[in-house]
């Protein structure tokens, strides 16, 4: 009896079927995976919209620049829309662009949210932190994040120090966690806060000026300060917040002779007696060779307070919170 054997024809390779994966969603749709959007993707496109070009873009993700290009252009061959305008000269967001990054970012956010999850449950505290503040406002933070360090090595704290403006925005977009900043009330809406302590400030002058019309004890007035050139800081500032409340609430009209973005360089300005500064009683302090004054009345003042998103708090973040509150 004969052994019967069976053959397969061979299919040549052009003529092959190709087999394509797809993947479930909730929905319970079925989706070619080919046509979903991946987290490497985003991890691209974020950096081009921050660097504002593919190719500083490609110096941050330590690759070559034609590998972010491919990667852009294979996205929003995906997506059916260009996110970016590319002109020789400048990189810049297309409409649809300004839509996604934000989106990517929550979802870059989430995805590491969840490596930090499990990580926790396993005993093995990592992820990221990014810390906002401004100029002026420090509250011990740096006790704070060395107390982390050596807690939990393995979280890693970038520092973003801003305008009070700035770092509120960049709270509701997620890519500041916390902040230690001061807000009004206005400014403290939609977010979680904690304060830490409130503040007067004082008026800073050249120990060589003599300032007229102080009252017996030694107090201004916001009215005589109105009058002397003063030294003031950018708007967006907090400390320029304040100032300028308190001279609305006192009815005064003032003038800003000097407007600078940094308090050593005020603080120059004023040992030069070329003018008066208002500032937060703990940065005048630094400056003891210049004298201080206080405010009779409707002295300006500001609240330091720990502020983030609403919601419970990631457990790097959580970790961080119980050294600074």
């Amino acid at each position: 009896m004969s052994r019967q054997r069976t053959t397969t024809a061979r299919v040549p390779h052009t003529m092959r079927r190709r087999s394509r994966t797809v993947a479930f969603v909730p929905d319970g749709a079925l989706l070619d995976r080919e046509r979903m959007m991946d987290l490497r993707q985003m991890e691209v496109v974020v950096p081009v919209a921050d660097a504002g070009g593919f190719t500083a873009a490609a110096r941050r993700l330590h690759v070559v620049q034609s590998a972010v290009s491919g990667t852009v252009r294979a996205l929003e061959r995906e997506l059916g829309t260009p996110l970016f305008d590319r002109t020789t000269h400048r990189v810049a967001l297309t409409p649809a662009g300004e839509a996604f990054v934000p989106a990517a970012r929550t979802v870059l956010r989430a995805a590491e949210l969840a490596r930090e999850a499990v990580d926790a449950v396993r005993g093995q505290l990592r992820g990221r932190v990014t810390v906002g503040t401004m100029q002026g406002v420090w509250a011990g933070l740096h006790h704070a994040l060395a107390a982390l360090r050596a807690e939990h090595p393995g979280v890693v704290v970038h520092l973003r120090q801003a305008a009070v403006a700035d770092i509120r925005q960049a709270l509701r977009e997620g890519t500041v966690d916390l902040a230690v900043v001061a807000l009004d009330r206005q400014q403290q809406r939609g977010l979680a806060t904690r304060l830490l302590s409130r503040e007067d400030m004082v008026l800073l002058a050249s120990s060589r000026r003599v300032l007229a019309g102080t009252t017996p004890n030694g107090e201004v007035r916001l009215g005589d300060v109105a009058q002397l050139p003063l030294v003031d800081f950018t708007p967006g500032w907090a400390i320029r917040y304040a100032v300028d409340r308190a001279f609305r609430a006192a009815g005064v009209d003032h003038g800003t002779t000097f407007e600078v973005n940094d308090i050593v360089a005020a603080a120059e300005l004023v040992r030069n007696d070329l003018g008066v500064c208002i500032m937060p009683r703990s940065i005048a302090d630094r400056f003891p060779d210049l004298a201080q004054y206080r405010f009779d009345r409707h002295a300006p003042n500001w609240k330091i307070m720990v502020v983030r998103p609403p919601g419970d708090a990631p457990p790097a973040v959580a970790a961080l919170l119980r050294h600074i509150i």
